[in-house]
Protein backbone atom coordinates (compact mmCIF):
# COMPACT_ATOMS: atom_id res chain seq x y z
CA UNK A 1 0.00 0.00 0.00
CA UNK A 2 2.72 2.77 1.20
CA UNK A 3 4.49 1.82 -2.80
CA UNK A 4 1.00 2.29 -4.66
CA UNK A 5 0.47 5.64 -2.33
CA UNK A 6 4.62 6.60 -2.95
CA UNK A 7 3.92 6.02 -6.86
CA UNK A 8 0.73 8.04 -6.84
CA UNK A 9 2.36 10.89 -5.36
CA UNK A 10 5.29 10.73 -7.84
CA UNK A 11 2.74 10.97 -10.47
CA UNK A 12 0.90 14.11 -8.82
CA UNK A 13 3.86 15.69 -8.85
CA UNK A 14 5.39 14.98 -12.15
CA UNK A 15 1.88 16.74 -13.12
CA UNK A 16 2.56 19.53 -11.07
CA UNK A 17 5.79 20.37 -12.48
CA UNK A 18 4.30 19.74 -15.71
CA UNK A 19 1.44 22.39 -15.49
CA UNK A 20 -1.10 19.24 -15.81
CA UNK A 21 -1.57 19.14 -11.77
CA UNK A 22 -5.69 19.69 -12.23
CA UNK A 23 -8.11 20.01 -15.00
CA UNK A 24 -10.02 23.34 -14.79
CA UNK A 25 -14.16 23.06 -14.43
CA UNK A 26 -16.83 25.71 -15.86
CA UNK A 27 -17.06 26.69 -12.38
CA UNK A 28 -12.89 27.46 -13.03
CA UNK A 29 -14.58 29.51 -16.39
CA UNK A 30 -16.72 31.13 -14.21
CA UNK A 31 -14.80 32.55 -11.71
CA UNK A 32 -12.11 33.25 -13.86
CA UNK A 33 -14.47 35.73 -15.51
CA UNK A 34 -16.14 37.08 -12.37
CA UNK A 35 -14.06 37.26 -9.67
CA UNK A 36 -16.16 39.42 -7.62
CA UNK A 37 -19.13 36.78 -7.58
CA UNK A 38 -18.77 36.96 -3.85
CA UNK A 39 -18.14 40.61 -3.36
CA UNK A 40 -15.79 43.26 -4.06
CA UNK A 41 -12.76 43.85 -2.74
CA UNK A 42 -12.56 46.32 0.22
CA UNK A 43 -9.16 48.18 2.01
CA UNK A 44 -9.45 49.87 5.40
CA UNK A 45 -10.64 53.51 4.99
CA UNK A 46 -10.78 53.21 1.22
CA UNK A 47 -14.48 54.37 0.46
CA UNK A 48 -15.56 55.86 -3.01
CA UNK A 49 -14.54 59.40 -3.33
CA UNK A 50 -11.54 59.71 -1.32
CA UNK A 51 -8.71 61.40 -2.84
CA UNK A 52 -5.31 59.88 -1.96
CA UNK A 53 -2.71 62.31 -1.82
CA UNK A 54 0.90 62.74 -0.51
CA UNK A 55 -0.59 63.67 2.66
CA UNK A 56 -2.81 60.17 3.56
CA UNK A 57 -0.84 58.02 1.19
CA UNK A 58 1.15 55.80 3.86
CA UNK A 59 -2.24 54.74 5.07
CA UNK A 60 -3.14 53.37 1.57
CA UNK A 61 0.58 51.90 0.30
CA UNK A 62 -0.90 48.51 0.24
CA UNK A 63 -3.65 49.15 -1.88
CA UNK A 64 -0.92 49.99 -4.81
CA UNK A 65 1.80 48.98 -6.45
CA UNK A 66 5.15 50.65 -5.64
CA UNK A 67 5.29 53.32 -8.65
CA UNK A 68 1.66 53.95 -8.35
CA UNK A 69 2.81 55.02 -4.29
CA UNK A 70 5.72 56.74 -5.60
CA UNK A 71 4.19 58.55 -7.92
CA UNK A 72 1.61 60.60 -5.31
CA UNK A 73 3.63 60.07 -2.30
CA UNK A 74 6.42 62.65 -4.21
CA UNK A 75 3.22 64.79 -4.85
CA UNK A 76 3.07 64.19 -8.70
CA UNK A 77 -0.44 62.83 -9.00
CA UNK A 78 -3.34 62.27 -6.60
CA UNK A 79 -6.09 59.81 -6.90
CA UNK A 80 -9.68 59.93 -6.73
CA UNK A 81 -11.50 56.32 -5.56
CA UNK A 82 -14.34 55.19 -7.56
CA UNK A 83 -16.60 52.04 -7.36
CA UNK A 84 -15.28 48.94 -7.93
CA UNK A 85 -17.51 47.76 -11.18
CA UNK A 86 -18.40 44.29 -13.39
CA UNK A 87 -16.25 44.64 -16.66
CA UNK A 88 -18.21 41.99 -18.00
CA UNK A 89 -16.62 40.42 -21.61
CA UNK A 90 -17.81 39.57 -24.33
CA UNK A 91 -19.76 36.31 -24.11
CA UNK A 92 -18.77 35.11 -27.29
CA UNK A 93 -15.11 34.86 -25.95
CA UNK A 94 -16.41 33.48 -22.47
CA UNK A 95 -18.13 30.81 -24.28
CA UNK A 96 -15.24 29.93 -26.90
CA UNK A 97 -13.23 29.68 -22.81
CA UNK A 98 -16.08 27.25 -22.01
CA UNK A 99 -15.95 25.11 -25.17
CA UNK A 100 -11.77 25.01 -24.69
CA UNK A 101 -11.51 24.00 -21.19
CA UNK A 102 -8.14 21.67 -20.56
CA UNK A 103 -7.70 22.14 -24.96
CA UNK A 104 -4.28 23.97 -24.62
CA UNK A 105 -1.51 22.32 -22.60
CA UNK A 106 1.99 23.98 -22.53
CA UNK A 107 5.05 22.21 -24.49
CA UNK A 108 8.40 21.53 -23.41
CA UNK A 109 9.98 25.11 -23.50
CA UNK A 110 8.49 28.43 -22.87
CA UNK A 111 6.25 29.70 -25.72
CA UNK A 112 5.01 26.28 -26.63
CA UNK A 113 1.61 25.11 -26.34
CA UNK A 114 -0.65 22.88 -28.35
CA UNK A 115 -4.56 22.05 -28.75
CA UNK A 116 -5.52 26.13 -27.95
CA UNK A 117 -8.83 26.95 -29.92
CA UNK A 118 -10.23 30.36 -28.84
CA UNK A 119 -10.78 32.24 -25.42
CA UNK A 120 -8.97 31.83 -21.94
CA UNK A 121 -6.52 29.06 -22.24
CA UNK A 122 -5.59 28.22 -19.03
CA UNK A 123 -8.89 29.94 -16.64
CA UNK A 124 -8.51 28.08 -13.43
CA UNK A 125 -7.00 30.07 -10.32
CA UNK A 126 -2.79 30.43 -10.77
CA UNK A 127 -1.28 28.33 -8.11
CA UNK A 128 2.46 30.27 -6.26
CA UNK A 129 3.24 26.11 -5.98
CA UNK A 130 2.93 25.68 -9.96
CA UNK A 131 6.28 26.46 -11.74
CA UNK A 132 5.00 27.52 -14.68
CA UNK A 133 1.84 29.43 -13.41
CA UNK A 134 3.47 32.50 -14.57
CA UNK A 135 3.70 31.12 -18.03
CA UNK A 136 -0.18 30.21 -18.14
CA UNK A 137 -0.68 33.97 -17.42
CA UNK A 138 1.00 34.88 -20.05
CA UNK A 139 -0.56 33.12 -22.72
CA UNK A 140 -3.98 34.42 -20.91
CA UNK A 141 -2.79 37.91 -22.31
CA UNK A 142 -1.87 37.07 -25.63
CA UNK A 143 -4.89 35.27 -26.26
CA UNK A 144 -6.88 37.70 -24.24
CA UNK A 145 -9.32 39.77 -25.57
CA UNK A 146 -7.70 42.95 -25.45
CA UNK A 147 -9.40 45.19 -28.73
CA UNK A 148 -11.29 42.16 -29.72
CA UNK A 149 -11.29 40.76 -32.90
CA UNK A 150 -10.20 43.80 -34.85
CA UNK A 151 -10.19 47.73 -33.74
CA UNK A 152 -8.89 50.99 -33.94
CA UNK A 153 -7.72 53.85 -32.19
CA UNK A 154 -8.84 56.22 -34.93
CA UNK A 155 -7.37 58.94 -33.95
CA UNK A 156 -4.83 58.70 -31.16
CA UNK A 157 -2.75 61.32 -29.82
CA UNK A 158 0.62 61.26 -28.36
CA UNK A 159 2.25 63.97 -26.19
CA UNK A 160 5.75 64.16 -25.21
CA UNK A 161 6.17 66.19 -22.16
CA UNK A 162 9.34 67.61 -19.87
CA UNK A 163 7.87 66.48 -16.36
CA UNK A 164 9.65 69.56 -14.47
CA UNK A 165 9.01 72.05 -17.00
CA UNK A 166 5.05 70.76 -18.00
CA UNK A 167 6.17 72.03 -21.55
CA UNK A 168 4.73 69.50 -24.30
CA UNK A 169 7.48 69.33 -26.75
CA UNK A 170 5.86 67.29 -29.27
CA UNK A 171 2.36 65.77 -30.14
CA UNK A 172 1.61 63.61 -32.79
CA UNK A 173 -1.63 62.23 -34.10
CA UNK A 174 -1.98 58.63 -35.14
CA UNK A 175 -4.54 56.26 -36.40
CA UNK A 176 -3.45 52.32 -34.93
CA UNK A 177 -5.54 49.26 -35.89
CA UNK A 178 -5.45 45.84 -34.68
CA UNK A 179 -6.91 42.54 -35.87
CA UNK A 180 -6.77 38.64 -35.03
CA UNK A 181 -6.16 36.69 -37.65
CA UNK A 182 -6.47 33.54 -35.87
CA UNK A 183 -8.60 32.51 -32.67
CA UNK A 184 -11.61 35.15 -33.67
CA UNK A 185 -14.86 34.49 -31.96
CA UNK A 186 -17.08 36.91 -32.94
CA UNK A 187 -16.71 39.21 -36.13
CA UNK A 188 -16.28 37.28 -39.39
CA UNK A 189 -14.75 35.36 -40.53
CA UNK A 190 -14.89 33.04 -37.46
CA UNK A 191 -12.40 31.11 -36.59
CA UNK A 192 -9.91 32.71 -38.82
CA UNK A 193 -9.00 35.41 -41.77
CA UNK A 194 -8.32 33.16 -44.81
CA UNK A 195 -6.33 33.20 -46.62
CA UNK A 196 -3.17 33.24 -43.86
CA UNK A 197 -0.23 31.67 -45.63
CA UNK A 198 2.19 32.76 -43.61
CA UNK A 199 0.04 31.80 -40.10
CA UNK A 200 0.16 34.71 -38.63
CA UNK A 201 -2.17 35.48 -35.23
CA UNK A 202 -2.48 39.50 -34.76
CA UNK A 203 -1.03 42.27 -36.91
CA UNK A 204 -0.51 45.84 -35.69
CA UNK A 205 -0.92 48.95 -38.20
CA UNK A 206 -0.05 52.50 -37.23
CA UNK A 207 0.19 55.61 -39.34
CA UNK A 208 0.76 58.57 -38.60
CA UNK A 209 -1.47 61.80 -39.32
CA UNK A 210 0.32 64.67 -37.77
CA UNK A 211 3.26 66.82 -37.59
CA UNK A 212 4.05 67.00 -41.10
CA UNK A 213 7.60 66.12 -40.49
CA UNK A 214 6.08 62.26 -39.83
CA UNK A 215 3.17 62.25 -42.04
CA UNK A 216 2.38 58.92 -43.46
CA UNK A 217 4.96 57.05 -41.51
CA UNK A 218 3.71 53.91 -40.89
CA UNK A 219 4.42 50.52 -38.59
CA UNK A 220 3.65 47.29 -39.29
CA UNK A 221 3.89 44.72 -37.03
CA UNK A 222 3.19 40.55 -37.45
CA UNK A 223 2.96 38.27 -34.92
CA UNK A 224 2.52 34.58 -36.28
CA UNK A 225 1.27 31.92 -34.36
CA UNK A 226 4.27 30.15 -33.78
CA UNK A 227 5.81 32.04 -30.50
CA UNK A 228 9.01 30.84 -31.75
CA UNK A 229 9.15 32.55 -34.67
CA UNK A 230 10.45 36.35 -34.21
CA UNK A 231 8.08 39.21 -34.83
CA UNK A 232 8.19 41.11 -38.21
CA UNK A 233 7.95 44.38 -38.08
CA UNK A 234 8.39 46.82 -40.81
CA UNK A 235 8.95 51.08 -40.50
CA UNK A 236 7.89 53.18 -43.57
CA UNK A 237 9.17 56.39 -43.22
CA UNK A 238 7.44 58.48 -45.70
CA UNK A 239 10.62 61.35 -46.57
CA UNK A 240 12.08 58.33 -47.38
CA UNK A 241 9.50 56.76 -49.61
CA UNK A 242 10.61 53.08 -48.59
CA UNK A 243 9.77 50.38 -46.51
CA UNK A 244 12.56 48.52 -44.17
CA UNK A 245 12.12 45.66 -41.94
CA UNK A 246 13.26 46.29 -38.44
CA UNK A 247 15.50 44.38 -36.50
CA UNK A 248 14.58 42.67 -33.80
CA UNK A 249 16.50 45.08 -31.46
CA UNK A 250 14.90 48.39 -32.84
CA UNK A 251 11.59 46.84 -31.05
CA UNK A 252 13.35 47.59 -27.76
CA UNK A 253 14.44 51.33 -29.17
CA UNK A 254 12.46 54.17 -28.36
CA UNK A 255 9.43 54.66 -30.49
CA UNK A 256 9.72 57.78 -32.61
CA UNK A 257 11.70 59.84 -29.54
CA UNK A 258 8.84 58.60 -27.46
CA UNK A 259 9.07 57.18 -23.53
CA UNK A 260 7.65 54.23 -25.28
CA UNK A 261 9.38 50.92 -26.70
CA UNK A 262 7.24 49.24 -29.25
CA UNK A 263 7.59 45.93 -26.86
CA UNK A 264 5.43 48.13 -24.33
CA UNK A 265 2.51 48.55 -26.98
CA UNK A 266 -0.81 47.28 -25.14
CA UNK A 267 1.18 46.65 -21.68
CA UNK A 268 3.53 44.04 -23.33
CA UNK A 269 3.69 43.45 -27.12
CA UNK A 270 6.54 40.87 -27.08
CA UNK A 271 6.49 36.78 -27.66
CA UNK A 272 5.95 34.70 -24.69
CA UNK A 273 9.51 33.07 -25.51
CA UNK A 274 11.28 36.55 -25.00
CA UNK A 275 10.66 36.65 -21.60
CA UNK A 276 11.04 34.33 -18.40
CA UNK A 277 7.94 34.28 -16.30
CA UNK A 278 7.20 34.07 -12.73
CA UNK A 279 3.87 34.73 -11.00
CA UNK A 280 4.36 36.40 -7.69
CA UNK A 281 0.68 36.04 -6.43
CA UNK A 282 -2.83 38.06 -6.06
CA UNK A 283 -3.82 40.96 -4.70
CA UNK A 284 -6.20 43.66 -4.86
CA UNK A 285 -5.08 46.96 -5.81
CA UNK A 286 -6.05 50.55 -7.04
CA UNK A 287 -6.27 50.05 -10.71
CA UNK A 288 -7.06 52.97 -13.52
CA UNK A 289 -10.71 50.95 -14.75
CA UNK A 290 -13.81 53.82 -14.92
CA UNK A 291 -16.50 55.31 -16.78
CA UNK A 292 -14.93 57.55 -19.58
CA UNK A 293 -18.22 59.57 -20.18
CA UNK A 294 -18.85 60.53 -16.43
CA UNK A 295 -15.02 61.88 -16.05
CA UNK A 296 -14.02 65.47 -16.16
CA UNK A 297 -13.14 65.27 -20.29
CA UNK A 298 -10.90 67.70 -22.18
CA UNK A 299 -12.50 70.16 -24.96
CA UNK A 300 -8.84 70.08 -26.65
CA UNK A 301 -9.41 68.18 -29.42
CA UNK A 302 -12.85 68.59 -31.64
CA UNK A 303 -14.21 65.13 -33.41
CA UNK A 304 -17.63 65.41 -35.69
CA UNK A 305 -19.43 62.86 -33.14
CA UNK A 306 -18.59 64.72 -30.42
CA UNK A 307 -15.95 62.77 -28.86
CA UNK A 308 -13.96 64.34 -26.01
CA UNK A 309 -10.78 63.01 -24.66
CA UNK A 310 -9.46 62.12 -21.32
CA UNK A 311 -7.61 65.51 -19.31
CA UNK A 312 -4.07 65.10 -17.51
CA UNK A 313 -2.94 67.15 -15.00
CA UNK A 314 -0.59 66.64 -11.85
CA UNK A 315 3.12 67.02 -12.31
CA UNK A 316 3.90 68.20 -15.75
CA UNK A 317 0.88 66.83 -16.89
CA UNK A 318 1.61 63.47 -17.04
CA UNK A 319 -1.39 62.27 -14.92
CA UNK A 320 -4.36 61.40 -16.19
CA UNK A 321 -7.46 62.43 -14.77
CA UNK A 322 -9.37 59.41 -14.35
CA UNK A 323 -10.69 57.29 -11.14
CA UNK A 324 -9.33 54.59 -9.71
CA UNK A 325 -11.25 50.73 -9.02
CA UNK A 326 -9.97 48.79 -6.46
CA UNK A 327 -9.33 45.57 -8.36
CA UNK A 328 -7.86 42.19 -7.89
CA UNK A 329 -4.98 41.39 -9.79
CA UNK A 330 -2.24 38.79 -10.65
CA UNK A 331 1.65 39.97 -9.92
CA UNK A 332 3.81 38.75 -12.76
CA UNK A 333 7.55 39.45 -13.35
CA UNK A 334 9.04 38.99 -16.69
CA UNK A 335 12.89 39.31 -17.19
CA UNK A 336 14.10 39.23 -20.61
CA UNK A 337 16.09 36.23 -21.75
CA UNK A 338 18.24 38.11 -23.75
CA UNK A 339 21.14 39.41 -21.89
CA UNK A 340 21.66 42.46 -24.43
CA UNK A 341 17.85 44.06 -23.50
CA UNK A 342 17.88 47.09 -22.06
CA UNK A 343 15.43 46.47 -18.85
CA UNK A 344 16.11 44.23 -16.07
CA UNK A 345 12.81 43.28 -15.77
CA UNK A 346 8.93 44.50 -15.66
CA UNK A 347 6.63 44.04 -13.01
CA UNK A 348 2.98 43.09 -14.76
CA UNK A 349 -0.39 43.88 -12.51
CA UNK A 350 -2.96 42.36 -14.45
CA UNK A 351 -6.54 42.57 -14.09
CA UNK A 352 -7.87 38.98 -12.51
CA UNK A 353 -11.19 39.64 -14.74
CA UNK A 354 -9.98 41.44 -17.89
CA UNK A 355 -6.86 39.36 -18.34
CA UNK A 356 -5.16 42.84 -19.86
CA UNK A 357 -2.13 45.01 -18.43
CA UNK A 358 -3.33 47.94 -16.92
CA UNK A 359 0.27 48.70 -14.40
CA UNK A 360 3.60 48.00 -15.35
CA UNK A 361 7.19 48.79 -13.43
CA UNK A 362 9.82 48.73 -15.80
CA UNK A 363 13.43 48.76 -13.88
CA UNK A 364 16.59 49.47 -15.45
CA UNK A 365 19.95 46.87 -16.04
CA UNK A 366 20.82 47.61 -12.46
CA UNK A 367 17.52 46.86 -11.02
CA UNK A 368 15.86 50.33 -10.44
CA UNK A 369 12.78 51.38 -11.35
CA UNK A 370 13.17 53.41 -14.67
CA UNK A 371 9.29 54.00 -15.94
CA UNK A 372 5.84 53.10 -14.67
CA UNK A 373 3.18 52.70 -17.35
CA UNK A 374 -0.17 53.08 -16.63
CA UNK A 375 -2.87 52.27 -19.22
CA UNK A 376 -6.59 53.70 -18.55
CA UNK A 377 -9.50 51.27 -18.95
CA UNK A 378 -12.93 52.51 -20.02
CA UNK A 379 -16.08 50.69 -19.48
CA UNK A 380 -17.47 49.44 -22.79
CA UNK A 381 -21.12 50.96 -21.86
CA UNK A 382 -20.08 53.87 -20.99
CA UNK A 383 -17.41 55.28 -23.66
CA UNK A 384 -18.14 55.66 -27.77
CA UNK A 385 -21.55 54.76 -28.99
CA UNK A 386 -20.01 51.87 -30.97
CA UNK A 387 -18.23 50.18 -28.35
CA UNK A 388 -21.90 49.61 -26.21
CA UNK A 389 -22.23 46.26 -26.02
CA UNK A 390 -19.66 45.17 -27.25
CA UNK A 391 -18.23 43.51 -23.46
CA UNK A 392 -14.55 44.58 -24.82
CA UNK A 393 -12.80 47.24 -21.89
CA UNK A 394 -11.36 50.40 -24.18
CA UNK A 395 -7.99 51.41 -23.87
CA UNK A 396 -8.89 54.81 -23.03
CA UNK A 397 -5.51 56.83 -21.74
CA UNK A 398 -2.01 56.17 -21.37
CA UNK A 399 1.15 57.69 -19.28
CA UNK A 400 4.51 56.62 -19.38
CA UNK A 401 6.46 58.04 -17.23
CA UNK A 402 10.59 58.24 -16.55
CA UNK A 403 11.11 58.10 -12.99
CA UNK A 404 14.59 58.83 -13.80
CA UNK A 405 14.76 61.23 -16.67
CA UNK A 406 11.95 63.08 -15.34
CA UNK A 407 10.21 63.10 -18.67
CA UNK A 408 6.84 61.13 -19.87
CA UNK A 409 4.38 60.65 -22.75
CA UNK A 410 0.91 60.47 -22.72
CA UNK A 411 -1.54 58.95 -25.02
CA UNK A 412 -5.49 59.98 -25.61
CA UNK A 413 -7.53 57.51 -27.37
CA UNK A 414 -10.62 57.21 -29.56
CA UNK A 415 -10.67 53.54 -29.17
CA UNK A 416 -13.62 51.75 -31.60
CA UNK A 417 -14.77 48.50 -31.69
CA UNK A 418 -15.50 48.53 -35.62
CA UNK A 419 -14.73 45.54 -38.12
CA UNK A 420 -14.95 48.26 -40.90
CA UNK A 421 -11.67 50.15 -40.20
CA UNK A 422 -9.56 47.27 -40.31
CA UNK A 423 -9.69 45.10 -43.62
CA UNK A 424 -6.83 42.42 -43.75
CA UNK A 425 -4.76 43.73 -46.16
CA UNK A 426 -4.12 46.84 -44.33
CA UNK A 427 -1.90 44.53 -42.44
CA UNK A 428 0.52 43.71 -45.55
CA UNK A 429 3.49 45.50 -46.30
CA UNK A 430 2.21 45.84 -49.99
CA UNK A 431 -0.46 48.55 -48.08
CA UNK A 432 2.40 50.77 -46.89
CA UNK A 433 4.25 51.09 -50.06
CA UNK A 434 0.87 52.06 -51.32
CA UNK A 435 1.35 55.43 -49.39
CA UNK A 436 -1.84 55.26 -48.34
Amino acid sequence: MNTQLSRIGMALLAAACSGLAVAATEADVEASFNPYKGGFPSFPGLAVGTVINKDNVDKFKDAMDAGLYMSVKNGWTELKVGPTTQFTLNQAYIDASKKGINQAKLGAKNGEMSGFQAGRPFPEEPKLDDPRAGEKIAWNYKYGINWGDNAAIYPFYWKYRNMTTGQVERTIKFNFHFLNFKHRVQDAPVPEVTPNPSELFRGIYVQVQEPQDLKNTQLLIQRYEDDLKFDDAYLYLGFQRRVRRLATGQQTDAFLGSDLMIEDFEGYNGRISDMKWTYKGAKNILMPYYNHNELQLTDEFKEADGYKYVDYSGQGGCFPNITWQLRKVFVLEAEPVNPAHPISKRVFHIDAQVYNINRTLIYDRKGELWKSWTIGKSHPDHHHPKNKGTGIAIDDSFSMVDVQSKHCTTGQFKGLIDVKLNPPNLFQVQNMRGGN
